[in-house]
């Protein structure tokens, strides 16, 4: 025997794996990431990939739920039932928007934008993850202000994803902020408006 000792290969850390596609599906997007690009990056080899991941669709998945253990907004401290709603409603956008732009390169929310890919199975898989969190805002809406809950989530839902796609349009994070502001202050107001008519 030639080769006594041979140096092995490192075993594959199948999450190292899925924190370098974490940053590539977010900074680039899921259709522009392509397998060759996920292998090369994780330095494996196809067969590998498909042995951790079963499929790119998969690894996104993966990615996304890492995503959202990292930076998913802290919904139940924002929305607490002691807090006035236009306050709340207010804190979530402004929260929002500094996520949204605190990262020069990884911007906006990689959840949302998921939502624009291409592939029908990625793109229902970031459905399905961000379903989740508008639910738990219609489902604080609906005990707080039920008259104007599906108002105000369906409102709160286009806010948050034209300020994920402003960041990833390259908008400051000053202007984000300033922008979720505004929004909240209109929440306010029409708030304030109802219930004077309702008096």
């Amino acid at each position: 025997m030639t080769d006594k000792i041979r140096q092995r290969r490192p075993a594959f850390d199948r999450e190292a794996g899925v924190a370098i596609a974490q940053a590539m599906f977010h900074e680039h997007g899921f259709d522009a990431v392509s397998l060759t690009d996920l292998v090369e990056a994780m330095d494996i080899k196809p067969p590998s990939f498909y042995a951790a991941y079963g499929s790119k669709a998969e690894l996104f998945e993966k990615a996304m739920l890492r995503y959202a253990r990292e930076h998913a907004l802290p919904l139940d401290k924002l929305l607490a039932p002691d807090r006035p709603v236009p306050e709340a409603l207010a804190a979530l956008l402004v929260a929002a928007a500094k996520q949204y732009g605190k990262d020069s390169v990884l911007r906006g929310c990689m959840i949302t934008e998921g939502m624009r890919a291409d592939d029908e199975v990625a793109g229902q898989m970031a459905q399905t993850l961000a379903d989740g969190g508008i639910k738990v805002i219609r489902d604080y809406l609906d005990q707080a202000l039920p008259e104007k809950a599906q108002c105000l989530t369906d409102y709160l839902s286009i806010t948050l994803r034209g300020l994920s796609s402003a960041a990833c349009n390259g908008m400051p994070r000053k202007r984000l902020i300033e922008a979720a502001q505004t929004a909240g202050r209109f929440i306010a107001h029409e708030l304030d408006k109802a219930q004077q008519i309702n008096r």
